[in-house]
């Protein structure tokens, strides 16, 4: 059997497939189960009787089962892979989900924030956080290239420095090698890039964290 992410099962329609993720959300349906299983790619649904039954969402599986076409009514033109559907033939439980502790299948923005920090992990499986970091990348690699092409070398200034207060106050961080004496976080890389420019390193950026 061939193993494929989610997005790749529609284009193999008819072939014997097997598949990783985790279980999104489950209907069912007595005498048929229905799962949505989830991988980086997108979300599938897999059909299933009794075998299907004892799994939990979020549980990890594996899946082998045959790629079908959905029923014209039951066509989903809300995802990608809508149009078709895995007919589990052997279902695989590789780490049971217990009940958690908050829903990662909605938007999130009715979970309280601490709760959400608390179990983070959770929290990032969460389709707008995967796309907020997705995206993020992508603009980071976008603004690299972009000042890369332009002759712009990427430095990274230390971000523990000797204190030099102006406005604001420093933040200090102990040392534990000399006792009495604190490291800071740098208010700004000013002196940093003057000594790059010294150096003959006339273009240059850092993004800031």
């Amino acid at each position: 059997m061939k193993l494929l992410s989610v997005l790749d099962t529609t284009s193999h329609i008819g072939e014997k497939i097997t598949l990783f993720g985790w279980i999104d959300t489950k209907r069912d349906h007595r005498k048929i189960v229905f799962l949505d299983i989830r991988d980086k790619t997108g979300i599938v649904q897999v059909v299933g009787g009794e075998k299907l039954k004892p799994l939990t969402p979020e549980s990890v599986v594996q899946i082998e089962g045959k790629v079908k076409n959905r029923p014209a009514n039951l066509v989903n033109n809300k995802i990608p892979t809508g149009e078709i559907e895995i007919e589990a033939e052997n279902v695989t439980l590789l780490s049971p989900a217990r009940p958690l502790p908050l829903p990662v299948n909605t938007e999130g923005y009715e979970i309280d924030e601490e709760v959400r920090l608390r179990y983070r992990y959770l929290d990032l499986r969460r389709t707008r956080m995967t796309r907020n970091l997705v995206l993020r990348s992508k603009a980071l690699m976008f603004i690299r290239n972009f000042l890369t092409k332009k002759s712009f070398t990427e430095v990274e200034t230390p971000i523990l420095t000797k204190t030099t207060p102006e406005g604001a106050r420093d933040f200090l961080v102990p040392s534990r090698l000399k006792k009495g004496q604190f490291y800071a976080l740098p208010q700004s890389p000013q002196q940093y890039k003057q000594l790059l420019m010294v150096a003959g390193i006339e273009r240059y950026f850092q993004i800031a964290r």
